[in-house]
């Protein structure tokens, strides 16, 4: 049998220092254990980001502060005090993309009655504005939206701003009106679910061109109408039954469950390319009140 030797490495070659080429200078290594530091801080960093963005909530208070802030601005003409995005705001004055700083913001108002609403579903607020003893009277109705749940930033303000020449115009008498309406919470027990207020406030609109939606809303005995400054009581009384081929469109809603109430901001096709605000309030299921901002072009 032929005798086969084995070349094992001798004790001399493991004692052999490692090539050159994967020996690493000393600020070599601390510079990638620097960067491999700095690429953990960023990860850290974005992962903490990415959590803050999943977890964002639109409260009721933040999107009252912000109508809030907007109310102010009205007051004093100024919008210094609003947030506005920097990078995606729009301001929109009776359905037309307008320029902020020439728009009704830019007039300080006299505030006789303000009153706001908030919608957490779709981080949106609504405000309604009287001016009935300042220089030029108003009835401005008002919503504001944020993007991504983010009530510390203003992504849109959308205004339908009525003065002398709208229908129905007499702001000191809507004010009386209005003033004396109650627009508390709704006990939770009368109140009615996001679906439902959305489909009333729809109905209601769509009552120009269905002649079957009137009889679908869930009307008060005890409800009271003002369109414009016009008094209708019980509201159920004298409503449209179709005729018009024209929808009321571009709808934007703002619904709050707790105080019973959906406003919609539309263009009043049926009638004409008007300009509109209709906002109702559910007590019990039943309808309360209704009001209309509408504005002729």
């Amino acid at each position: 049998m032929e005798r086969v030797e084995l070349d094992f490495p001798k004790a001399t070659d493991i004692a052999r220092p490692l090539p050159e080429t994967i020996l690493l200078p000393q600020n070599r290594i601390i510079a990638m254990f620097s960067l491999s530091a700095k690429l953990a801080t960023t990860a850290i960093a974005m992962l903490a980001m990415s959590s803050s963005l999943v977890s964002a909530e639109c409260t009721r208070e933040g999107l009252l502060a912000a109508a809030n802030s907007y109310i102010a601005a009205q007051a004093s003409g100024s919008i210094e005090g609003l947030a506005l995005s920097a990078t995606n705001f729009t301001y929109q004055q009776n359905n037309k993309v307008s320029d902020i700083k020439t728009g009704v913001l830019s007039q300080p108002l006299k505030i006789d009655l303000n009153r706001s609403t908030a919608d957490t579903v779709a981080c949106a607020s609504y405000t309604m504005l009287i001016s009935a003893t300042g220089s030029k009277p108003y009835v401005i109705s008002t919503q504001i939206r944020h993007a991504g749940n983010d009530t510390s930033s203003i992504a849109l303000i959308d205004t339908i701003a009525a003065t002398t020449g709208a229908l129905f115009f007499n702001a000191q008498r809507t004010l009386e009106y209005i003033q004396k309406e109650n627009w508390g919470t709704v006990e939770e027990g009368q109140r009615v679910g996001r679906d439902e207020l959305k489909r009333v406030g729809d109905a209601y609109l769509d009552m120009w061109t269905d002649a079957k939606a009137a009889d679908s809303i869930p009307w008060g005995t005890d409800c009271e109408r003002v369109e414009g400054s016009q008094l209708t009581r019980p509201c159920g009384a004298t409503l449209p039954r179709g005729g018009s081929q024209r929808p009321n469109g571009n709808r934007r809603y703002v619904i709050d469950e707790t105080i019973g109430s959906v406003d919609v901001l539309c263009s009043f096709d049926s009638l004409g390319n008007m300009p509109d605000s209709h906002e109702v309030r559910l007590e019990g299921g039943k309808v309360k009140y209704v009001h209309t901002v509408t504005v002729l072009q």
